[in-house]
């Protein structure tokens, strides 16, 4: 089976500016997901959508060869991802004049991922049949225990209530917190109806350690330092 990659990386960011070009370890942030990918040996071809020349001309020094110019109004800041991802798909399989059974989308401010998890989440598709498979990690706040929300009046609750309240956190349902690090789709399912959740999607559950994804500073200085102890440990 042939499969797709798609990563999809904006010019502009507000909470870690210019986040997908910054470095870790000497490369471009863009970089160390490209590579995953590459390592992954799964993918007949690997697509890059972006706004900035800049992020396009490092994808393509990197390994992707596919890029793909996303439209201004799919890269503004409050465009939400699954169109760009249905932009980029659709202009990749045109540019090859060819469709894909599967395609993957891999999140560039979510690099600490293995190659091992993008190939374990393509697996469960695979095996289970289903339509797609999203990644996450076990929450460390149980909305049935620890996690809470304020009413219109401002008093605090559990944001879920059982009719018999827990004592242990352990006791509650399991949760998990999305790392947005890798989405599996079959590709005819997406391409009719773009959504990330469907009536049979799966969770692939990855370890808290490679789950972060970088949304603020302290978040890049918590991967740069993972990334780096990575690298130092296999020499």
């Amino acid at each position: 089976m042939t499969i797709l990659c798609t990563i999809c990386a904006r010019g502009g960011s507000k909470g870690v500016r210019g986040k997908n070009m910054r470095e870790i370890l000497g490369k471009p942030l863009i970089a160390h997901t490209i590579e995953q990918a590459k390592q992954s040996r799964l993918f007949s071809n690997l697509a890059v959508s972006s706004d900035s020349e800049e992020i396009l001309t490092a994808a393509a020094a990197f390994g992707a060869d596919i890029l793909v110019r996303r439209p201004d109004e799919l890269a503004s800041d409050t465009a939400p991802k699954v169109p760009a991802i249905h932009h980029c798909l659709i202009t990749a399989e045109r540019k090859l004049r060819r469709q894909f059974a599967v395609f993957v989308d891999l999140d560039v401010t979510s690099p600490l991922r293995l190659p091992e998890d993008i190939i374990g989440a393509v697996n469960l598709l695979e095996q289970r049949g289903v339509s797609s498979v999203v990644t996450g990690a076990l929450a460390r706040r149980s909305p049935y225990f620890n996690l809470v929300e304020l009413d219109e009046r401002g008093v605090v609750r559990l944001s879920k209530e059982l009719p018999q309240p827990l004592v242990r956190r352990q006791d509650s349902p399991r949760c998990y917190d999305m790392n947005a690090s890798i989405y599996v789709w079959r590709r005819d399912v997406f391409f009719h109806d773009p959504e990330v959740f469907y009536d049979d999607t799966l969770l692939y559950e990855m370890p808290a350690e490679r789950s972060i994804d970088i949304d603020s500073e302290l978040d890049f200085e918590i991967v740069r330092m993972l990334l780096t102890q990575r690298a130092q440990a296999k020499g």
